[in-house]
């Protein structure tokens, strides 16, 4: 579960990005996040992964208080969550299989779990038989499943997907959302954030809304509020 009660961040520039914002996402979610640049979204990502405090307010991540966490705890909440970049952000070098072997390697996954899981999470984002394959030979779509795999590599509860179609076609952007929506009917919690509308009314599912730092809307049902 992520929560988030009454939350402000203030830069040390003074900028304000969020401006008490109070919400709650619920193990086995699928929500939307959406807003215009420089909204707050970016901010509440980087509070949930713990790159950056809260100003006020309290946050809790998956059971770990972010407001009164230790250096130490960070790298375990950490492995409770997945994150799926816009820019893909794979090792160039390395093949498909390696890209996900550096990522559970880095959580003390031994050999066994290794050869076990990742055949599992390939079949799972239908990459089955590209294990091989070095990411710079596969297409933009493909190469989403994979930083999507690689999210998935350490069996986190929560996938965080950041813009994760803003670099593929409206076709391949479909392909991509409906592969969250099949991992959070496995049981994973999915929290998207995104500009793209008509994605987003595709799908029927819990849409927040955030403008100038504010919570504007939170509602079920898909439709991205036209006021943005």
């Amino acid at each position: 579960m992520i929560r988030l009660t009454d939350i402000h961040k203030q830069y040390e520039n003074g900028t304000r990005a969020l401006k008490g914002v109070s919400v709650q996402i619920d193990d086995g979610e699928f929500v939307f996040l959406v807003g215009p640049s420089g909204s707050g979204k970016s901010t509440i990502i980087k509070l949930i992964t713990g790159e950056v405090q809260p100003t006020e307010g309290r946050l809790m991540v998956n059971g770990y208080n972010m407001t009164d966490i230790s250096p130490k705890q960070i790298p375990l909440m950490r492995r409770t969550l997945g994150v799926v970049f816009q820019d893909f952000r794979l090792i160039e070098k390395k093949t498909v299989s390696q890209n996900l072997e550096v990522a559970m390697r880095a959580v003390g996954a031994n050999t066994r779990e290794i050869q076990r899981r990742i055949p599992y999470i390939l079949k799972l984002v239908g990459l089955t038989g590209k294990e091989n394959q070095k990411v710079t030979q596969l297409s933009g779509g493909e190469q989403q499943r994979v930083a999507i795999a690689r999210a998935l590599a350490n069996n986190p509860s929560v996938i965080i997907a950041d813009e994760p179609t803003g670099n593929l076609d409206p076709a391949r952007s479909l392909e991509i959302m409906s592969l969250l929506e099949k991992i959070n009917e496995m049981g994973t919690t999915i929290l998207v954030v995104t500009h793209e509308k008509e994605l987003v009314n595709r799908f029927d599912k819990r849409v927040i809304a955030i403008e100038s730092g504010r919570i504007i809307s939170d509602a079920a049902g898909g439709y991205y509020n036209n006021v943005l």
